[in-house]
């Protein structure tokens, strides 16, 4: 029996203790300021992002760093870890990749004991990378898991914020599939020269957030 698809359902799982769901990377704020209004324009905002942020900086930094775990080369993870954190534009943006790399952190040395490889902060692509080697996940499912979890949460906080109802958010996941697949694919593939975090839509909105009167997310 393959134990690690079954480790791959866990880490995927919304049931993961890390407090991902908690946050709206910003959603929350396109939808205040009506960037995202329904499922058509959400669509457009989570394809932009899969093409852009996610597709082109954080999935490939994610893909180097899993590849970089299964090696065991630490040095290289600490890096990328590095790199992953210093590139979050708003306070809101770096408070959740740590608290929630620090959460999977906390859950691996609950469940399995021992210590990990990296000291300070570590964001939750470090922590993934590290989760997904411990459970002996191999890194293109692990890669792929990401981006779905990325993509679940960001249709759930649509239909928490919106009119949006379950039947029309399994419909907008099904529809961005093809998008998710070339982000995978992407993020195997693409130089390293040509990694790109520029998002400075995002990047505004995201700041905006911080200051927002009502809210039900933490970014």
């Amino acid at each position: 029996m393959d134990m690690a698809a079954f480790q791959l359902l866990r880490l995927a799982s919304p049931a993961l203790p890390i407090g991902a769901y908690s946050y709206s990377q910003g959603m929350e704020s396109a939808i205040e300021h009506e960037v995202v209004r329904d499922s058509a324009t959400a669509r457009v905002w989570i394809a932009d992002q899969l093409n852009g942020p996610v597709g082109r900086w954080e999935a490939p930094l994610l893909w180097h760093s899993l590849l970089a775990a299964e090696q065991e080369n630490w040095m290289q993870l600490d890096a990328l870890n590095q790199r992953w954190l210093a590139s979050r534009e708003t306070r809101e943006l770096r408070a959740e990749t740590e608290q929630t790399g620090y959460s999977l952190i906390q859950l691996l040395k609950a469940l399995d004991g021992g210590e990990l490889p990296l000291a300070g902060p570590v964001g939750l692509l470090a922590a993934w990378a590290l989760a997904a080697r411990h459970w002996h996940i191999y890194p293109q499912a692990a890669l792929q898991a990401y981006l779905w979890s990325w993509q679940e949460n960001q249709v759930m906080v649509l239909m928490k914020a919106l009119p949006m109802g379950q039947v029309a958010g399994q419909k907008l996941l099904g529809e961005l599939l093809p998008e998710l697949e070339a982000a995978t694919q992407l993020a195997q593939s693409l130089p390293e020269d040509e990694l790109s975090g520029f998002a400075p839509a995002l990047a505004w909105l995201s700041a905006r957030h911080e200051i927002q009167y009502s809210r039900l997310f933490r970014s």
